[in-house]
């Protein structure tokens, strides 16, 4: 069974799986599409659509149809309320990836049952708990969250790291940095990427997964709200009006598209009985949205200053992923200001292909070290590097035997390697004794490389505590700061039964674990009391179980109208 690749965007989704030739194919739905709208319509307490129909449908029933989810990913207290039924972000996320799961075997002819989901560079630990929680809903087993610029460096490495011919882009070292700028539909990410050795690694990360095409679509919809409005001074706005908003956007939306290919587009703009032609020049959309494109450029020119910091002063190649770097403005800008030379790389699929080569990877990997665990030659625990290289290649062949894969699809998938780094700091709230007040004390740093295990020493404030309160923080913007406020709370547990007769300054070590998936692991002991003490904690993604059945149940009663 595959381990099929999704690229759950915030305005349109993909699935993917690999090819018997270890090629990765994007699936088309029944609709004939290979992209699905992010947009789900609740139609009925028991009924929804997904896709362009939802899209379709927004305009006559605006209230109960959800868009940008993803944006709201990682955050407990929100819900979308329809026919007075409240969902979560991950359940109407779950939602999406049932189509997804559905259009694969209708096209593919193989359900899946497990994938890898795509999430931002810069999304947090609160974040990936929900995309693996949105996937758990929805029947999948999640075997890894991984970053979107990861998976489009595997999409355009592919060849190069399967031996292609362009594998060295500088002759004789076969190895080559690159930027990957994403611009999607709701998320922005500048990542530097090296390309070495088959190996992929990750130097260093910005971004804001609060901008996206999105932002530039509601700068087109106020100014041909504006517009609408001077023509038609007796007509309400339609930005006041749920439907005519709806309306409008998806207008503003074709007019950015149209834009990328012509200097002008003539935008209908239809509302309360009124009519107006708006002529929008690409010379204005660029204006408008000044803002936001600078926005970018200063998240990557921080990126590239990370990476230099890290050795790394140069990129070789920029790949421009996801659909809002069409637009002109984005690669002028990239040439003129940071004198790089982009180009667009598959921008809407790529995520999705090298979400399917991953999973085709991890898949491979599984089966090598279970071969080598059942003979034998490789312990429990251990990682396949750490097998004897005969061993390795005859667990490979093997493998690809057995299955009918490529002896050379088996290798590249234990021979590649990933590495990433974090994307954001993480620490807990200590008394900072010399101050007098309770500070942020950061564990782990962003951009420091992935996995980590760190842990971290501390004092009781009195004697006899009996408990602790521990809370874990996570950064919030570019700098890590001293001020508590300037922090998000990600998780608070108490610990409690310590036994008394410990003097004020009693250790309590504290261990910060992360893997590849960027999700944080916190365990925390008395030292001095030579115990372990649990850790009872709860992040804002991790719902109470009471929650999770109602999740569950309310989903299983819910049917797909196509």
């Amino acid at each position: 069974m595959a381990v099929h690749g999704i690229d759950l965007g915030t305005t349109n989704s993909a699935i993917a799986r690999t090819g018997t030739d270890g090629r990765p194919q994007v699936l088309a739905g029944m609709s004939g599409q290979v992209t699905t709208p992010s947009v789900v319509l609740f139609a009925s307490p028991g009924e929804h659509v997904v896709g362009e129909g939802a899209r379709r449908e927004a305009r006559l029933d605006p209230e109960h149809v959800c868009t940008l989810v993803k944006r709201r990913m990682g955050d407990a207290e929100w819900r979308f309320v329809a026919h007075g039924k409240a969902w979560s972000a991950p359940a109407v996320s779950a939602l999406i990836l049932k189509s997804l799961v559905a259009d694969a075997g209708f096209s593919g002819g193989e359900t899946p049952t497990s994938a890898v989901i795509t999430v931002p560079a810069y999304f947090g630990d609160e974040e990936r708990r929900a995309t693996v929680l949105a996937g758990t809903y929805a029947g999948l087993d999640v075997v890894d969250v991984l970053s979107e610029p990861i998976a489009a460096a595997l999409a355009y490495g592919f060849g190069r790291l399967d031996g292609g011919p362009d594998l060295a882009k500088q002759p004789g070292t076969g190895h080559e940095t690159v930027l990957v700028y994403d611009l999607g539909g709701g998320t922005f990410d500048a990542t530097v990427i090296e390309l070495a050795d088959r190996r992929i690694s990750v130097l260093a990360v910005e971004g804001d997964h609060q901008l996206g095409g999105a932002d530039w679509d509601e700068r087109i919809a106020l100014h041909l709200s504006r517009k609408f409005c001077a023509d038609n001074p007796d007509a309400e706005d339609p930005l006041d009006d749920s439907a005519g908003a709806q309306a409008l956007v998806l207008a503003a939306e074709r007019a950015k598209h149209q834009l990328s290919d012509s200097d002008e587009a003539d935008v209908l703009v239809s509302h309360d009985g009124a009519r107006s032609t708006v002529t929008l020049s690409r010379a204005e959309l660029e204006s408008m949205s000044a803002p936001l494109l600078r926005r970018t450029l200063d998240l990557t020119k921080a990126c590239l200053a990370e990476a230099a910091r890290r050795g790394v002063a140069e990129v070789d190649r920029v790949l421009l992923v996801g659909g809002s770097s069409r637009m002109p403005a984005v690669a002028r800008a990239l040439r003129d200001e940071l004198g790089l030379d982009p180009r667009l790389h598959d921008p809407d699929l790529a995520v999705a292909r090298g979400a399917a080569l991953f999973g085709e990877k991890k898949e491979l990997e599984r089966m090598v070290a279970a071969d080598l665990r059942t003979r034998g030659r490789l312990r429990d625990g251990a990682k396949l590097e750490d097998a004897a290289a005969p061993d390795l290649d005859d667990a490979c062949r093997r493998v690809a035997d057995a299955y009918g894969v490529p002896l050379t699809q088996v290798r590249r998938a234990v021979e590649i390697q990933v590495d990433t780094v974090v994307s954001r700091g993480f620490g807990v709230l200590a008394v900072n004794s010399a101050a007098g007040r309770l500070e942020p004390s950061w564990l782990v740093h962003r951009n420091d490389r992935l996995p980590i295990r760190t842990s971290r020493s501390y004092g009781t404030i009195r004697s006899d505590q009996t408990e602790i309160q521990l809370t874990v923080v996570e950064q919030q913007g570019q700098a890590e700061s001293t001020r508590p406020e300037d922090a998000k709370v990600l998780i608070v547990g108490e610990i409690s039964g310590i036994p008394p007769g410990f003097g004020e300054g009693s250790e309590v070590r504290v261990t910060f674990e992360m893997g590849f998936d960027g999700v944080l692991h916190v365990t925390a002991f008395h030292v001095d009391a030579a115990i372990p003490l649990t850790l009872t904690a709860t992040t804002g993604a991790t719902l109470s179980q009471a929650e999770v059945a109602r999740e569950r149940e309310q989903l299983g009663r819910m049917r797909r109208r196509d």
